[in-house]
């Protein structure tokens, strides 16, 4: 049985878009891939501390909703950030993945450059500050 580690995802797949995004040639595709993928994952980990229920079978979301990449993902974060302590571990700015689609990873590279790939960079890491910090401060 496979159990769902969101925290476990998010800091793999960021290490491994930053890994790509420093290469020489970049692979700037597959990082704007995992740079998404880990943003998704690092806020369903922070989405379970407050309040998103999990399936005990694969640790995959109970709701529908939930079971959605960053580009749904980050409202869905707001909601659960509203109403609990996860107010103070809020996003600074608007939501940077509008343009990020999971069926992405079957483009061609040549689309993608520095200019569409760098707020997504710069969004994983904010997240991954955000959930350093509840680690600690959680206790995890």
């Amino acid at each position: 049985m496979n159990i769902a580690d969101f925290l476990n995802a998010h800091y793999r797949h960021l290490s491994d878009a930053d890994l790509l995004f420093r290469n020489k040639p970049s692979r700037l595709a597959n990082a704007d891939h995992l740079y998404g993928m880990a943003a998704e994952c690092g806020l369903k980990r922070l989405m379970c501390a407050f309040g998103m229920t999990i399936r005990e079978s694969d640790g995959a979301p109970v709701k529908k909703e939930d079971r959605v990449h960053i580009d749904k993902v980050w409202m869905r974060y707001a909601t659960y950030c509203s109403g609990t302590n996860g107010q103070i571990y809020g996003l600074s700015n608007s939501d940077p993945f509008t343009d990020w689609k999971v069926e992405q990873r079957y483009e061609q590279e040549e689309n993608f450059d520095f200019a569409r790939v760098e707020p997504h960079k710069k969004a994983a890491h904010e997240i991954s500050k955000i959930v350093k910090r509840a680690t600690i401060e959680m206790g995890w």
